[in-house]
C-alpha cells in the first residue's frame, strides 16, 4: 500500500478496478497442481468475482495514492478466517498460494501487499457502518446463482465470542487497570510521573497481573484493596489538579480507571472503601478488562466467559447449501430473547424471511409465539423454562402439570 500525508492525515483514494478474470497461466498451473480444486478455487469457480471494488468506494477519498484493492482485501480477510490466519500470514498466503492468486485473480510472480492493509483495511469497514457488506455482497451472489430465497426455514443460535483479554477477578482487574494507566502516563509525561509515584509504587504496580502474587487472609487483602483504591484516588486528583497538563484528562487509560474506580469503590469521610453486592453496577455496565472496555462477562449454559455473543442465522433446506443470512454481535450480558425481533427484521429488510424459524428456548417466549403466528411466520422452539416461584417449591399446579392443545 502507498500513502501519502494530506493535511496531517494518510490518505489514500480508491480507483475501483474491473476483474478481468484468472490470468491464463495462474488458471493452467493452479489446475494441473490442484487437480480436485482447493477452496479458494471452488470459490472462485463456482462464485465467479465477489467484491467489486466499487462496493466499498464509501470508506475511501477522492484525493490521495491508489490503496491497495479492497476488493482483493475483503476476499483475503474471508479466507484469512476460514483458516485461522494472522494478518501476517494471510499476507504472505497471497504471495505464496497459488490458489490463492486463482481466487484473487493476480499472476503469479505478483508481489502482494503489506499485512498492516489488512487492520487499516478492517478500520475502515467499521468507521463507514460496511461490516455486513461482505455478507451482503455474497448473499446478493447466491439469489442470482438461485441458491438463496426468502420462505422456507432457517435457524438462530448464538455462540460466546471470547475477547483477547486475560479474564480477571477484581483484584487482578483494579490491580491491572492501575498498572495500565501508569504505563500510558509513563510514556506520555515521563517527568511529570516520576515526580508523583514512590518506589512502592513500582514494586506494586511495576509487575503484570499474571506475574503478581496477591496477599494471603481476609484482612491482608482488604488493606490492599484499600490502598490499591487510595492509589488510583491520589493519581487521578494529580491529574485533575490545575497544574496538571489538561490533556492527560483524555488519554483513553486515564479515562478506564476513572470509570473503574466509580464502579469498584466507594470514597466519602470514613476513607476508601471496597464496593460489596447490590452496591455494585449493573453487569452490563461493569468493566471486566482496561484493555477492552467493551466486552462483559456472560453465562450461557452454565459456562462463563469474558466478551461478546455472536448470534448467527442460517438456512438449514435439505436439498440446498446451507447459508448464513444474518450475523449479529452483542454484548455477553444481552438475552438471547432480545434478538430474536432483530433477527426477523433484518431477514425481512433483506427479503429473506423464513415461513418456519427454528430456535432454541433462549429465543423464545409467549409474546414472541403470538408475535410470529400474527405475522404468519412459526416460531419453531420449546417454550422456555418455567421460573416462576410455584413451579420452585413444587407445590400446586405449574405449566409442566398440563398439555396444551
Amino acid at each position: 500500500m502507498v500513502a501519502v500525508i494530506v493535511g496531517g492525515s494518510r490518505r489514500m483514494s480508491l480507483e475501483p478496478r474491473a476483474d478481468v478474470g484468472v490470468p491464463e497461466l495462474t488458471a493452467r498451473v493452479v489446475r494441473a497442481a490442484f487437480p480436485n480444486g482447493t477452496l479458494a478455487v471452488r470459490i472462485r469457480e463456482a462464485l465467479g468475482p465477489l467484491f467489486e471494488d466499487a462496493a466499498f468506494a464509501g470508506a475511501f477519498p477522492s484525493r490521495g495514492r491508489p490503496a491497495v484493492s479492497p476488493g482483493a482485501l475483503a476476499l483475503v480477510s474471508v479466507l484469512q478466517y476460514a483458516e485461522g490466519l494472522t494478518d501476517r500470514q494471510a499476507a504472505d498466503q497471497v504471495r505464496a498460494r497459488m490458489d490463492w492468486k486463482f481466487l484473487l485473480g493476480l499472476e503469479l510472480d505478483d508481489p502482494g501487499f503489506d499485512a498492516s492493509v489488512l487492520s487499516l483495511f478492517r478500520a475502515r469497514l467499521i468507521k463507514h457502518g460496511l461490516e455486513q457488506k461482505t455478507l451482503e455482497l455474497v448473499m446478493e451472489r447466491l439469489r442470482e446463482l438461485g441458491l438463496l430465497k426468502a420462505g422456507g426455514r432457517q435457524r438462530t443460535d448464538s455462540t460466546h465470542v471470547l475477547t483477547a483479554v486475560r479474564t480477571l477477578n477484581r483484584m487482578e482487574f483494579v490491580g491491572e487497570t492501575l498498572r495500565a494507566v501508569l504505563e500510558a502516563l509513563a510514556v506520555a509525561v515521563p517527568t511529570w510521573l516520576s515526580g508523583l509515584v514512590t518506589a512502592e509504587w513500582a514494586e506494586r504496580y511495576g509487575p503484570r497481573v499474571d506475574d503478581y502474587r496477591f496477599p494471603k487472609g481476609e484482612e491482608v487483602r482488604e488493606e490492599w484493596f484499600r490502598q490499591v483504591g487510595e492509589d488510583g484516588f491520589f493519581l487521578m486528583e494529580a491529574v485533575y489538579a490545575p497544574a496538571a497538563p489538561c490533556w492527560l484528562r483524555e488519554i483513553e487509560a486515564v479515562q478506564v480507571l476513572r470509570r473503574a474506580w466509580i464502579q469498584q469503590y466507594h470514597r466519602d469521610e470514613k476513607g476508601v472503601r471496597w464496593r460489596e453486592g447490590k452496591d455494585l453496577p449493573p453487569v452490563h455496565h461493569r468493566l471486566c478488562s482496561p484493555y477492552d472496555t467493551d466486552a462483559r462477562w456472560g453465562i450461557k449454559r452454565g459456562s462463563g466467559w469474558t466478551g461478546y455473543k455472536a448470534h448467527l442465522t442460517e438456512t438449514c433446506e435439505p436439498d440446498v447449501p446451507h447459508v448464513i443470512t444474518q450475523v449479529a454481535t452483542t454484548d455477553a450480558v444481552v438475552a438471547d430473547t432480545e434478538m430474536t425481533e432483530p433477527v426477523h427484521q433484518t431477514l425481512t429488510d433483506r427479503d429473506l424471511l423464513p415461513e418456519v424459524h427454528v430456535v432454541d428456548a433462549g429465543y423464545t417466549t409467549a409474546a414472541l409465539f403470538v408475535s410470529a403466528h400474527e405475522r404468519g411466520r412459526e416460531l419453531l422452539g420449546p417454550a422456555p423454562h418455567d421460573s416462576s416461584l410455584q413451579s420452585r417449591q413444587n407445590q400446586g399446579f405449574s405449566r409442566g402439570d398440563f398439555t396444551i392443545d
